[in-house]
């Protein structure tokens, strides 16, 4: 086992004797000076936490100069806007730690005067529309229901302190494979918390839940998520995904566009949208960022909104009808009803 590997594992096991001697100081009188049964401990998982992450940035930091971007289809359809992107800054997020140097955060951002939702097809104009004519718009998107969100909530200074997830649109958006490829991890057991897009919900997400996240591992910051090997040792990372969402299972292999689960709000995160980067190993522990571009997208700056109509697939069924399929539950073509709009939440 690595050194990289054994001093986060030394880091928590440390955390959860400090926790263990600071609960004892209070229950029971513990032999010997009070440094000693506190202070010194402390010490110890400071001085560990600065040598994980030190090992972390230094292990993912890139080597060399970046490769060409990876070409892979969008992950999402709809009307779309970005958030921490590459195109502004690298690291995107701030840090190279789980292969996240060219990650991507997005959020639906649907077109409130069409009613357009998320995972539809696109109809309103765009910063940057998909250009592919394989991934043109067919026929005009199904009407949306009048119970689904249609604007993204604003961060608000104190009130509401919370939201629930159905009032953010992206949130049980469908999310599409990016390229041929095979499932490696398929994860979605996390909960999906409420929103922290208030000054009191950003500092207690800040303070308190992302440290404790940290310690734990990576699967609790990037929450349910999805890994696919893309062949030629490059990996996509899909993270905080719906609880209960996927499609897919570790080992299936996957189409272009075919339906794998829904967006989320699990692992460490203000509100539902989806993280997406590439990496060149199938650990995020160990893996380094890959550049990556999005088919007739590219790389969308901050604050830049894009569309991508939904990729006809199996004979015109929707990523919808996909994941119902996939489910064992029949579409609303083959049970003859009409096909109807649904809520990005359902």
């Amino acid at each position: 086992m690595s050194v990289r590997r054994v001093v986060p594992i030394a880091m928590r096991l440390s955390w959860l004797v400090l926790i263990a001697l600071a609960i004892g100081e209070f229950v029971t009188d513990l032999p010997g000076p009070g440094w000693a049964t506190t202070l010194l401990p402390a010490l110890v998982v400071l001085a560990l936490m600065v040598a994980t992450m030190s090992l972390q940035a230094r292990a993912a930091a890139p080597r060399g100069e970046p490769g060409p971007p990876v070409e892979v289809a969008p992950p999402v359809a709809g009307r779309w806007k970005a958030l921490n992107s590459p195109a502004d800054k690298v690291p995107s997020h701030g840090t190279h730690a789980y292969g996240q140097t060219y990650a991507i955060d997005i959020v639906a951002e649907p077109e409130t005067a069409e009613g357009e939702a998320p995972g539809r097809p696109g109809a309103g104009p765009a910063t940057r529309p998909a250009a592919d004519p394989a991934t043109r718009p067919q026929a005009d998107p199904a009407p949306r229901p009048e119970t689904a969100p249609v604007t993204r909530p604003a961060f608000r200074l104190f009130w509401p302190v919370v939201r629930r997830n159905r009032a953010f649109p992206a949130f049980g958006a469908p999310l599409l494979a990016v390229a041929d490829a095979t499932v490696v991890v398929a994860s979605d057991g996390q909960r999906d918390h409420l929103s922290r897009n208030s000054l009191p919900a950003l500092a207690y997400l800040m303070l308190a839940e992302a440290p404790v996240r940290s310690i734990v591992g990576a699967h609790r910051i990037i929450g349910n998520h999805v890994i696919l090997d893309l062949g030629g040792g490059t990996y996509a990372v899909y993270a905080h995904l719906r609880r209960g969402s996927l499609r897919v299972r570790a080992g299936d292999r996957v189409r272009a566009g075919q339906g794998i689960g829904r967006v989320g709000n699990s692992g460490n995160t203000t509100e539902p949208h989806l993280h997406f980067h590439l990496m060149d190993g199938p650990d995020p522990d160990a893996a380094r960022g890959v550049p990556f571009t999005w088919r007739g997208v590219g790389v969308p700056a901050n604050g830049e909104t894009f569309t991508v109509v939904e990729p006809e697939e199996r004979g015109g069924q929707s990523t919808e009808e996909q994941a119902e399929e996939q489910a064992g539950r029949p579409t609303e073509q083959q049970a003859g009803r009409p096909v109807e709009g649904r809520a990005a939440g359902s």
